[in-house]
């Protein structure tokens, strides 16, 4: 499923020596990145919580998703540099992962949803999108974030 050759590579760099080698470097990352996870939680939570009709109800939603935006970008270029940390510390464990594998897949479809349709209806006038649209977006959205958060604990335990 995975280019071997990739991972391969990937277990000879510098970096990823670095990381294995180091007494501290790979608790460093991972702090980071658990970090990061809460804060594009949060971001994600308290958008698709105000599609879902739940809080903050005085404010309009496209409001709402302008304030986290910056939350959400941040910390997902912090998750992702990190993330490259992480794989680098043990790339052929993930090469074996089915949980690397379902992370990974939650992670590209999360991004791509969240930059596309989420983003396009959170920043369209309500009255323009139905009440079941908007929760079914919010719905989607907390699913593929949950997968990805989910999928990455699975990855500390599995093999």
């Amino acid at each position: 499923m995975w280019p071997l050759r990739f991972f391969q590579w990937a277990e000879a760099t510098a970096l990823g020596e670095m990381i294995r080698m180091s007494p501290w470097a790979f608790a460093v990352i991972e702090s980071c990145h658990l970090l990061a996870l809460s804060v594009i939680g949060g971001a994600v939570l308290i958008v698709d919580l105000r599609l879902l009709g739940f809080g903050l109800r005085q404010q309009p939603i496209a409001d709402v998703a302008r304030d986290a935006r910056p939350w959400l970008f941040g910390s997902l270029i912090v998750m992702l540099v990190t993330g490259v940390g992480l794989f680098l510390s043990e790339p052929m464990k993930c090469y074996a992962s089915r949980a690397f594998a379902v992370k990974m897949m939650c992670l590209a479809l999360a991004i791509v949803f969240t930059f596309t349709v989420r983003m396009k209806v959170t920043m369209a006038d309500e009255g323009r999108v139905r009440p079941s649209w908007l929760k079914l977006v919010a719905l989607v959205s907390l699913a593929l974030w949950f997968g990805v958060g989910a999928s990455g604990r699975w990855i500390g335990f599995s093999g």
